[in-house]
């Protein structure tokens, strides 16, 4: 079965429109939890554009299900995280002057000083994830670094899912999904746990949830998108039903 890690950044980001108190980051989490999520994942950003620290630490103690911090591979943040103890680390890119993540990890270019990273993770007992385009070099890379999670950036797939009209058989949607089935195959071949996300919704999971071997979807912004009219607990179920029924198709 594929879980389901549900980014709740985005709950985060309409409290900071206002800068007050709610909506509250934790009670996300826990009508997610309720709405069959696996995990929960946040990205602390170095200008705490939407999760605060002080939100980590709250769902660091009161979340009962797994927590993944996506987090840029700062000396601040490999301290953060070693400090609370996520279950999981998710190294991402991160640009200042970008709307959101705009595509993956460039481990080939730092293999030294991430491999550091991911050790010292490693001795705090996190497991260490990098966020990464479907390219073979970076899956390679990724395993000499001793990450133990790949996570395939979806965005290049979603985008042309959207610009082809949701037709799923378009050749510039079958080529991107071709690259991110290859890529988990690398990913699986060398030992690591294949994971996907960005961008992923609705219309565009299934084809992803029925790979072979992808373990772990990271879906937010549809889903808080959705819950602004059917609610957070519901709008998970409807998303986690939809990657449980490409799942068992595809076995």
């Amino acid at each position: 079965m594929i879980d389901l890690g549900v980014n709740i950044d985005h709950v985060a980001t309409l409290r900071q429109a206002r800068r007050t108190h709610e909506p509250d980051p934790v009670w996300a989490a826990v009508e997610a939890h309720l709405g069959g999520a696996d995990g929960i994942t946040v990205h602390l950003r170095e200008d705490r554009r939407h999760i605060q620290d002080e939100d980590v630490r709250r769902l660091r103690g009161l979340v009962h299900i797994k927590l993944n911090l996506e987090m840029a591979a700062t000396e601040e943040m490999v301290g953060i995280a070693c400090e609370l103890k996520p279950e999981m680390a998710m190294l991402v890119p991160e640009g200042r002057e970008e709307v959101t993540t705009e595509g993956g990890l460039d481990i080939v270019a730092q293999q030294a000083r991430l491999k550091d990273v991911v050790a010292r993770l490693a001795d705090a007992g996190i497991v260490s994830s990098v966020f990464i385009d479907a390219d073979i070099a970076q899956v390679e890379a990724a395993a000499r670094i001793g990450a133990r999670v790949c996570e395939i950036h979806t965005g290049p797939y979603a985008h042309a899912f959207h610009a082809k009209g949701r037709d799923a058989e378009a050749a510039a949607v079958v080529a991107e999904l071709t690259r991110i089935r290859d890529a988990g195959a690398a990913i699986r071949r060398l030992g690591m746990r294949f994971n996907a996300g960005h961008a992923l919704n609705y219309f565009n999971v299934q084809p992803v949830a029925a790979l072979a071997g992808v373990r772990e979807l990271h879906i937010g912004h549809a889903i808080v998108s959705r819950s602004l009219f059917v609610g957070l607990r519901e709008a998970v179920r409807q998303m986690k039903a939809l990657i449980r029924e490409a799942a068992e198709g595809a076995a």
